[in-house]
């Protein structure tokens, strides 16, 4: 899966690029395993509070080098580092990396509020050094061809954009319902998606106007509860005229496993992304005419890894500082500003 030419291989010497692998869970283990496979990087070193998570990473990367903490793993000479921990130490970690002239690729979301984000990206520049996070429905063939139908002009002026992503299950792990340690719930865990492809599919215009609401069990959730939210909704303006709605949610009775799209609503048609009978994974990308319906896109189409490969693409390049990374500040700002912060 996305190989690399040798062309792109080409940094200035032949050795490969130099990973270590900070929280090998489910995920990070995923993202490993598609770094692996384009044939262009190696896996230094692997650190996980799990013994028997990190043994499971280092099956796909038997050379790599198991080590007790972050400190340690990035004394291994690294090129780049990719997070996978609670969403509690993705900002901390980032910046001790980037400190250390190490490129990052870090899970969703970046930080716990926009303060954060803005200070990884702040510690990025000074370094110099690549910044790219997880955000890998932007890397569907189907999102991507309906990002450039807009781009080019073809759905005409777009006013209206509804984006959705309910989830019928929930987190596993218990610091995700603990807001000092995951800085929300659904909203940030789901939403942060959401948000992301609304303005990146628009080329980020900038936002006017941000409402929403939260809920817990059905209920309004007060902004000084500690609890997170299992079902949000929020309503962006933006300064082009158009108008986004979002919503999200965690064990929502949906009648299947997943509901997730994206649709815009343009003056000369629309589009959408829809996920396939509750799938996770599979989508569909549809144009649509008035009352007909235009296929661009049918699975399967491999895209989960597709993020982390880009940026070891650039990586290997020489790629430093990414000013595109300076948009993640503008969706952090959107859900600040629904979580009312």
């Amino acid at each position: 899966m996305n190989k690399i030419s040798k062309a792109e291989r080409l940094r200035g010497d032949t050795r490969p690029t130099r990973l270590g692998f900070l929280g090998v869970g489910w995920i990070g283990r995923l993202r490993m395993k598609s770094l692996l496979e384009t044939g262009l990087v190696d896996a230094v070193a692997i650190c996980d509070p799990s013994a028997e998570m990190a043994e499971e990473a280092r099956k796909l990367a038997k050379s790599a080098e198991v080590v007790p903490s972050c400190n340690a793993l990035l004394q291994h000479g690294l090129d780049g580092v990719v997070i996978a921990t609670p969403s509690a130490l993705h900002a901390e970690q980032a910046i001790e990396a980037l400190s250390r002239g190490i490129a990052v690729f870090c899970q969703k979301p970046l930080g716990r509020s926009k303060d954060e984000v803005a200070a990884v990206i702040a510690a990025a520049r000074a370094a110099d050094r690549l910044l790219d996070v997880d955000l890998s429905y932007r890397h569907t063939a189907g999102m991507r061809r309906i990002r450039d139908i807009i781009r080019a002009g073809e759905l005409g002026s777009v006013f209206a954009a509804d984006l959705v992503f309910h989830n019928a299950y929930g987190p596993d792990k218990g610091w995700f319902y603990d807001r000092s340690l995951s800085g929300g719930g659904c909203l940030m865990d789901l939403g942060v998606h959401l948000a992301d492809l609304g303005l990146w599919t628009l080329d980020f215009p900038s936002v006017t106007k941000v409402e929403g609401r939260l809920f817990r069990q059905g209920l309004p959730l007060r902004k000084d509860e500690t609890e997170v939210e299992d079902f949000a909704v929020g309503t962006i303006e933006l300064a082009m005229g158009a108008v986004l709605r979002l919503a999200c949610s965690w064990r929502l009775h949906a009648g299947c496993d997943a509901v997730i799209s994206a649709r815009f609503h343009g003056t000369e048609g629309g589009a959408a992304l829809r996920n396939v009978n509750g799938s996770f994974y599979d989508f569909v990308a549809e144009r649509y005419h008035g009352t007909r319906s235009e296929t661009l896109c049918n699975p399967p189409d491999d895209w989960g890894g597709r993020a982390a490969v880009n940026w070891a693409r650039q990586l290997a390049q020489g790629h430093g500082f990414d000013p595109a990374c300076e948009k993640l500040f503008d969706v952090a700002a959107i859900l600040d500003a629904i979580f009312g912060r």
